[in-house]
């Protein structure tokens, strides 16, 4: 009787007008579905997966937009330059928490490099630029975010649709009520801020518990990270990146905002770009330039350097997540080596 009467129910709100909105033109809950777009992906979902048109109701009904969302998206911190955007992640809190981290971790962190191969201080840095190390892993609604940014956000709609699409299949996958997960403003989940699509293809359970748990299982958030390298490329005991000077103007002939290694050592120096530290000349590099205050920093990239690009695809990211892991390298050692 109670099934007969929640169908009905949710009938009844599929045939309210639709584009209709909420009291000052704010979406409220329940309001996506008068949409004529959202009951269009409503029925392509229900055709395509494992769902029934009334299932999807039901849990898009409970999604409210958030202009909070819609904003914060239209700023992200990447548009910053980047002495500015470094100084985001390179804290002296940041880089002790993280050694910390690290310290409570050590095992898992030494499980994960003996498994794929990533090193302790690039997961650590990755989970620090991401959460703060597990402790700040956004407040917004993961339905909300997706729901606001797939419905009410043209320039990148396709792409959060289907991570809607995705982040449902997972709630239904890893039996989690859609409602409750919260995340970033883009929708991403977890430790590592994983979004639904690589929650689904690269999140672990790494510690045998028979559940996926990126939010609370650290084992779990560590070990996906590392899987997630590990299945991007990442090489181990290989550079990242390093410094380069440069002279005259050939330089300027380069793409520095390709993330791809195209060039190689030979193409870098014809155009007077030399490289800090030697390096083989059987590999392809990218060139760097980052703003500074008084004038560019140039850096010669490897193909790890390009693997944590994938995790964001951002070469300020990248570079942020580069020096946080070599200062809470040094400061780990350095603690390390005065307990001897």
């Amino acid at each position: 009787m109670r099934k007969i009467l929640f169908i009905s129910l949710m009938l009844g709100i599929t045939q309210l007008p639709v584009n209709a909105m909420g009291k000052n033109g704010v979406v409220q809950r329940g309001d996506y579905l008068q949409r004529s777009e959202v009951q269009s992906f409503i029925t392509e979902l229900s055709k395509r997966d494992d769902f029934t048109s009334e299932e999807l109701q039901s849990i898009l009904a409970q999604a409210k937009r958030s202009q909070k969302i819609i904003d914060l998206i239209s700023k992200p911190a990447e548009g910053k330059p980047w002495y500015e955007y470094r100084k985001i992640f390179l804290g002296k809190k940041r880089i002790k928490a993280g050694v910390e981290f690290w310290k409570n971790n050590q095992e898992t962190l030494e499980r994960a490099e003996l498994l794929y191969g990533v090193p302790p201080e690039i997961l650590v840095a990755i989970i620090g630029v991401e959460t703060f190390y597990g402790t700040r892993m956004g407040t917004f609604p993961v339905l909300d975010a997706l729901m606001t940014l797939g419905f009410d956000y043209p320039p990148r709609a396709d792409f959060f649709r289907s991570e809607l699409e995705h982040f449902l299949l997972l709630s239904k996958e890893e039996s989690i009520e859609p409602q409750k997960p919260k995340g970033s403003y883009a929708g991403a989940m977890g430790m590592g801020q994983f979004i639904p699509s690589s929650f689904r293809n690269f999140a672990i359970d790494f510690d045998a518990d028979g559940k996926r748990d990126i939010w609370h299982n650290t084992a779990d958030g560590i070990g996906s990270v590392a899987h997630y390298f590990h299945k991007h490329g990442w090489l181990p005991e290989q550079p990242i990146v390093i410094r380069a000077t440069v002279k005259g103007d050939a330089w300027k002939k380069l793409d520095g905002e390709k993330l791809k290694p195209e060039y190689s050592l030979q193409v870098l120096k014809k155009h007077n770009v030399k490289p800090s530290k030697k390096i083989t000349d059987n590999e392809n590099l990218s060139f760097i330039e980052l703003e500074s205050k008084k004038s560019p920093e140039f850096w010669i990239g490897h193909e790890n350097f390009y693997v944590i690009t994938r995790y964001n695809h951002s070469r300020k990211y990248a570079m942020a997540v580069f020096q946080l892991s070599q200062e809470i390298l040094k400061k780990y050692q350095k603690e390390k080596k005065s307990q001897k």
